[in-house]
């Protein structure tokens, strides 16, 4: 036994003397702020929780809840999904500033500088009409707020404030244009700018002029919301540190075609393309996000001036920030406009397109973004990545991601990868918003081939997929295009028999059969779960797989908030629908999740006893 202690405590501190090199990275400043320490960490997106207080959506002060449960819970990370303003698309990573919150996200109830008693009634029916204890958002809440907000600040707002002048003068290097694209988007119906008449769509000078004469109010109102926004996220912000809890902010890489970013930008974004994903083994057809690209050189032309001044005001709120689809810093699968739809992200091509100049490029970006923050930068690096991309995160000591279900020993024994093998810059988990939930992957696609994906290698060889589907795949077990094996399909030499080609013809038909057909079996192994679990059994299966995460040589552990519940039955009817996000898609599925219990609720949840000791048992606290 007292072996078995000394050997613990050798593997500590040589885990300890690995995460000090830290220090002498490119982050190093970074990094002496945050600690360098083994922390564990929860995931949210803002609209997914509520409140007693909540009206409609969740709100700012409601993530002072989020810090109690996470300090009480051994949790010291919590990180967010981006909170920009989407105005009516409702899609966080396609936002019309990257600069901006969302207003949709206040407290009417915690505005400064009004006397809310006079609005009471209109808050209390607000409250009434738009309950946040739902199974989805009620996007409609936003528009409902505004038109109150407007009446406040027409009322209490638009007097001289001393504290709001002073905001609007701090920030007019950004909220000026914001403020201006909002007010003229409502004059023309929220339409898109680019439909705009020529002398505002171009931004003539004049026009511009004249209009901000004619419409103060209606610009004083925008920048009124982000102040109110400042001063309540603010409050957070110092409730966090006093609490010593760290707050993770998103950094979407990308921003709407139709943004005020773009308006007050063109010759930054190439317009006539459109930036997604390539295909690859989890998005068969690619991604077509809409997007477009970065002209990177004019934004470096002019000092890099548009990214400091984003980094700049995320500094206030934030501790660390996770930069989405960060090999995009390397480069961007490009779609043309003209592209039918249709098509997704099949055929696109990499801007740049010449190899040798991506790590350079991607390099600069990011030094770029390490010398003007304090925060901690992680990078979002799934899908197709270069090698430079991996050897940048290691160098620059930025943690990476390495997810539960995908580190794996491709294509040798296809076994899950033990903890100790992660990389220390990363952060481990077992889900992220663009993936099912932990059991939603159990139930519905451990063990199964993505049928997309299938079908498309098949017609590649030849095979006609339609009469070999229900010799290879359980069609009633297989649902949501995910196809399992028949028990008959057995073997590699089954499978080529089926399909009546050889290995060498189809082997990466053989390979997607290997990489999935005992999953589930092998996954079991990793946990060290001898017996296949039944539902009453999951609470069970997912204890074991966040432990395993916890293990990771991974300086942190971020797992998301609907993961952590499911330590308990949440009583979640459809495991598949219960998700943040379907990549690839458009629909009301998408970014409406909430979770099945308030924050006072989840103050008291039977799982933070088991949440807590799965921390302190890691050394994660």
């Amino acid at each position: 036994m007292q072996n078995l202690k000394m050997e613990a405590q050798a593997k500590r501190l040589a885990m300890d003397e690995a995460y000090q090199h830290f220090l002498s990275c490119l982050t190093g400043k970074q990094w002496k702020r945050i600690g360098v320490k083994k922390r564990a960490g929860v995931a949210l997106p803002l609209f997914s929780v509520y409140s007693k207080e909540s009206i409609g959506i969740g709100e700012f002060p409601d993530l002072k809840l989020i810090i109690d449960w996470s300090k009480s819970v051994g949790l010291s990370i919590i990180q967010m999904l981006p909170l920009n303003d989407v105005g009516f698309d409702f899609r966080p990573y396609d936002a019309q500033s990257t600069i901006a919150f969302d207003p949709m996200y206040l407290s009417l109830e915690q505005l400064v500088e009004v006397d809310i008693r006079s609005y009471q009634d209109q808050i209390n029916a607000l409250r009434k009409n738009f309950p946040a204890d739902r199974k989805k958002v009620n996007y409609r809440i936003k528009k409902a707020k505004l038109e109150l907000l407007r009446i406040i600040f027409t009322h209490c707002g638009s007097k001289k404030s001393s504290r709001f002048e002073a905001y609007v003068q701090a920030n007019r290097n950004w909220l000026k244009d914001y403020a201006l694209f909002k007010s003229i988007q409502e004059e023309f119906d929220y339409s898109g700018w680019d439909s705009w008449p020529d002398e505002f769509k171009y931004r003539d000078e004049h026009a511009i002029d004249k209009y901000m004469e004619g419409h103060y109010q209606q610009i004083n109102f925008q920048e009124w919301l982000q102040w109110q926004i400042y001063e309540q996220f603010s409050s957070v912000k110092q409730y966090a540190e006093k609490q010593k809890v760290f707050l993770m902010g998103d950094f979407p890489f990308l921003v709407s075609r139709n943004s005020a970013d773009v308006w007050a930008h063109q010759n930054y974004f190439k317009l006539d393309l459109a930036s997604g994903a390539p295909p690859d083994p989890y998005y068969a057809n690619g991604q077509r996000w809409g997007m477009p690209p970065y002209r990177w050189e004019e934004i470096e032309r002019d000092g890099y001036a548009y990214l400091v001044k984003k980094l700049q005001y995320a500094d206030r709120f934030f501790d660390l920030y996770r930069i989405d689809h960060f090999v995009g810093l390397f480069r961007v699968w490009a779609i043309s406009i003209s592209e039918p739809p249709e098509h997704e992200g099949m055929r696109g091509f990499f801007d740049p397109p010449e190899e040798c100049v991506w790590n350079d490029h991607g390099r600069n970006i990011i030094s770029v973004m390490i010398g003007n923050s304090k925060m901690l930068p992680c990078g979002e690096d799934l899908g197709t990545i270069p090698m430079c991309s991996f050897q940048t995160l290691e160098e620059y000591g930025i943690p990476g991601m390495d997810v539960q279900r995908w580190s794996r020993d491709w294509n040798k024994t296809y076994d899950f990868k033990a903890p100790e093998l992660y990389r220390k810059h990363s952060i481990a988990t077992i889900s992220t918003h663009d993936m099912s939930s932990f059991l939603g992957w159990w139930e519905f696609e451990a063990g199964t081939a993505d049928e997309i994906l299938f079908r498309r290698k098949c017609s590649e060889k030849g095979i006609p997929f339609d009469q070999i589907k229900e010799a290879l795949f359980d069609i009633k077990k297989s649902k949501h295009g995910r196809l399992r094996w028949r028990k008959e399909i057995n073997s590699v030499d089954r499978l080529l028999e089926v399909l009546g080609k050889s290995y060498d013809q189809v082997w990466n038909l053989a390979d997607i059969y290997k990489g999935t057909v005992d999953e589930k079996e092998k996954f079991l192994k990793f946990l060290g779960i001898p017996t296949m679990p039944k539902k009453k059994d999951y609470p069970e299966l997912v204890r074991r797989a966040f432990e395993r995460a916890h293990e990771a040589s991974s300086i942190f552990s971020i797992q998301l908030l609907q993961d952590w519940l499911s330590l308990a039955d949440l009583g979640i009817s459809d495991l598949w629908e219960f998700r943040i996000n379907f990549p690839g898609t458009m629909s009301d599925r998408n970014w409406t999740m909430v979770i099945p219990a308030s924050l006072e609720d989840l103050l008291i949840s039977p799982v933070n006893p088991t949440v807590l000791k799965i921390n302190r048992d890691s050394g994660r606290i």
